[in-house]
């Protein structure tokens, strides 16, 4: 790993908002809009958490491979990679990366036994299949660097105990400050949590966008 994150791979495949929520050409050509690569997106990385739970592995596996799984399709389109065997995947690969291994074999269990659709029509050599395309379309980028240490930290140094830590974003609590002494654009701090919090807003009711799912993932499978 980098010694720092200003100077990782991660850092170096930043993307911008534009190009995040961007629809590729041959996704765009099966009819797919923003709003159906968002709820896409939004399913699978529940799927991935699912599948974990089972697993019992570490959240930090989790947030790895839904990082890789939103890596992955700034590059490649949905109509190219399935995300359903993307979304295991990438799972699979965090596991390893984390060193904190799931065996492929153990992953197509949970999801047969999980799921009478799609996916869990996988079979192992599909899972390592395309782990080495996932490798090659993360140019084997897999250092993540993820916030819930520095986090806690920069919390205590604001003096934001635990009760207001959920609320700091909603309530005018005066922290701007302290933001001033990391020297960063405030304005784009305000993006940074709007996204997040619509992304909570949607997480939250994520059953509710199973319908949307599926009619996205159709026009994914349209030949």
């Amino acid at each position: 790993m980098a010694a720092n994150f200003w100077t990782s791979s991660h850092y170096r495949t930043l993307h911008d908002e534009e190009k995040v929520g961007h629809v590729l050409p041959a996704d765009g050509q099966r009819g797919l809009t923003e709003e159906d690569i968002k709820v896409i997106k939004i399913s699978m990385s529940q799927y991935i958490k699912s599948l974990a739970q089972q697993a019992k592995v570490r959240h930090r596996v989790v947030a790895t491979a839904i990082t890789y799984f939103r890596r992955v399709y700034t590059r490649k389109s949905f109509s190219e990679f399935d995300p359903c065997l993307v979304a295991p995947t990438c799972l699979y690969l965090a596991s390893k990366a984390e060193e904190s291994t799931v065996p492929a074999k153990h992953l197509i269990y949970y999801m047969k036994k999980t799921y009478q659709d799609d996916k869990g029509s996988f079979e192992v050599k599909d899972v390592l299949e395309m782990e080495m395309k996932l490798l090659e379309a993360l140019d084997y980028y897999l250092v993540v660097y993820h916030p819930y240490r520095p986090l806690v930290r920069f919390l205590q140094d604001a003096g934001l105990n635990e009760l207001i830590q959920d609320a700091c974003v909603l309530k005018e609590k005066d922290t701007i400050s302290w933001f001033e002494d990391l020297r960063i654009d405030l304005n784009m701090l305000k993006n940074i949590c709007m996204v997040m919090l619509d992304f909570y807003d949607n997480y939250q009711h994520v059953e509710l966008l199973d319908d949307r799912v599926h009619v996205a993932l159709n026009k994914i499978r349209q030949r």
